[in-house]
């Protein structure tokens, strides 16, 4: 059972291996929105995420043989690195369970936290079967991810920092994976102040506690496709969906799309590393009337590859129309070449990648085709410029952009 005096403990004990999280306050998120949003940036945690919070807590509360007998659990990131992290404090084994396609900086990291790493199965629920499976063979004590009250109690301590620093606060955005977070938040919310509003968030397309409220139980989804890995979870805990039902006021969603723009958002207007997880609080937002109201996003974590971090930055300039791709047919003669780029330079267009294709037509003295992926300021000089070229007969076609 989480209690006030659980909660109270466990925030004096994670005060030992958790970095000071101060609230930020976003001008660029407020004055969108109309309320004082503030940010709750647990990427900055030492191990990236708020995950260290749970893990440590849990550990303090096994006894002297339950950790000499060796710590277990299954991860795909941040889980891992909390429990890695918290055992070495500890002077513990810890053995995590990484399912094979775990990105290798991960694996790293967690293995420098002094972690035996196995990596097995290709999903988290291979990795989690095995490691049970592993705990009963070898007699290893399992840490699991969520579904442990000593777990949620130990995130729940975020929101005893919030309301410390922020009394007045109407509500809090917290982010939904199995519901460890969100139960511990909310719970503890609750009891200090049970006029703040605790809204859950959760990726659209693995709305696994959405589903379990309205069905009254645990539901398993088919499947959790989203880019929001980290909270990508096809069923909750059923050991925390009763605090949840209990304390938290309301769930939204978020789609895929809304989570590249935050990135965006959050890398010029923060300089600020959210992972995808960790930025449904901030993408959620838009869906609620926050003025004259003080809103606290948690950013639960920071952990992402740089590949990973690549992709999502293309992504999010092709959305925001400051990178796109038109085509135009030109005679292969000279000059035309210059005339085109003259007209794009005319208008601030930056041409970043061109393709000239001789062979789209039979008659190369009647067309070759060229590709110009240009970089814009936005939606409206994007179309400044197709309105440039089409003024100068050139007829440019929107296509498919890509920057490789």
């Amino acid at each position: 059972m989480m209690t006030l005096e659980k909660f109270e403990e466990a925030s004096e004990l994670v005060k030992k291996v958790t970095n000071q999280t101060k609230l930020i306050f976003s001008d660029y998120l407020s004055e969108a929105g109309g309320g004082k949003v503030y940010l709750k940036p647990e990427n900055m945690q030492h191990t990236g995420a708020y995950k260290i919070r749970g893990a440590y807590y849990k550990i303090s509360t096994l006894t002297e043989e339950e950790r000499k007998k060796g710590l277990i659990t299954a991860s795909a990131g941040n889980h891992a690195q909390g429990v890695a992290f918290a055992a070495k404090q500890f002077g513990c084994k810890a053995v995590i369970v990484m399912p094979t396609v775990t990105p290798l900086i991960k694996v790293n990291r967690t293995k420098s936290y002094g972690a035996e790493v196995i990596l097995y199965g290709d999903v988290y629920d291979d990795a989690y079967e095995y490691a049970c499976k592993l705990a009963k063979e070898k007699g290893y004590t399992f840490v699991h991810p969520f579904n442990d009250l000593d777990v949620a109690t130990g995130q729940g301590t975020i929101a005893m920092e919030i309301v410390q620093e922020l009394p007045t606060v109407d509500y809090i955005l917290v982010p939904i994976g199995g519901g460890g977070l969100v139960s511990g938040v909310a719970t503890l919310a609750k009891m200090l102040n049970p006029k703040i509003k605790v809204i859950g968030v959760e990726p659209a397309e693995a709305a696994s506690m959405s589903a379990a409220v309205a069905a009254g139980e645990v539901v398993e989804l088919e499947s959790a496709n989203t880019i929001a890995d980290g909270t990508a979870v096809k069923a909750v805990g059923d050991k925390l969906l009763p605090y949840v039902q209990e304390n938290v006021d309301e769930i939204l969603l978020v789609e895929d799309d809304e989570l590249i723009g935050a990135f965006l958002d959050m890398v010029e207007n923060h300089k600020m590393i959210v992972e995808n997880s960790g930025l449904l609080s901030v993408a959620a937002l838009k869906q609620l009337d926050c003025k004259g109201k003080k809103v606290v996003c948690i950013l639960s974590g920071g952990n992402m590859d740089v590949i990973t971090m690549s992709s999502i930055v293309q992504h999010g300039l092709i959305q925001r129309d400051r990178i796109f791709s038109v085509s135009v047919l030109l005679p292969d003669k000279p000059g035309e070449l210059v005339q085109v780029a003259k007209t794009i330079a005319d208008e601030q267009g930056n041409v970043i990648k061109l393709e000239h294709n001789q062979f789209v037509s039979t008659n190369r003295n009647a067309a070759v085709e060229l590709r110009i992926t240009m970089e814009a300021f936005g939606t409206e000089h994007k179309h400044r410029i197709l309105d440039a070229l089409e003024k100068k007969g050139f007829r440019p076609k929107m296509i498919s952009a890509k920057l490789y």
